[in-house]
């Protein structure tokens, strides 16, 4: 598993105990995990489809540097499934596992599409070149 992403837990970030906020925590790892399967599926439409039980096992305090780590560990046909943990960088331990994310692949009609890959890559060969049309 390899551990690109670190945030500093700031002020904003905490709960009334003072430790950082499962919330925000949680929706950290949503985007990195977004963005983790956008550059293994080559697309930038995904979305999450499911998180199995979140395992919060030590928290951190403001001030705290956090480093978070995914790794695919299944590719469907549509999709693809990953394992995540958090660690805290200055105490060393581990602050979340989850043991199953599942992001889908989506054609441009919203609809699930085959994404064709089967192997995970550490290079950025599959990001997409198109970036999305606004409106």
């Amino acid at each position: 598993m390899n551990f690109y992403s670190r945030k500093w837990v700031r002020p904003e970030d905490l709960n009334a105990n003072g430790t950082l906020f499962g919330g925000s925590l949680l929706r950290w790892i949503d985007e990195e995990a977004a963005i983790y399967a956008i550059v293994q599926l080559g697309n930038h439409r995904v979305v999450t489809k499911f998180i199995s039980e979140v395992n919060f096992e030590a928290s951190a305090r403001q001030g705290d540097l956090i480093e978070m780590g995914l790794v695919a560990t299944r590719f469907g046909r549509t999709s693809l499934t990953m394992r995540a943990e958090v660690r805290n960088m200055i105490t060393r331990k581990t602050i979340l596992t989850i043991e199953r994310m599942v992001f889908v692949n989506l054609g441009e009609d919203g609809a699930p599409a085959p994404h064709g890959y089967s192997t995970i890559t550490y290079e950025r060969d599959r990001m997409p070149t198109i970036q999305p049309a606004t409106e």
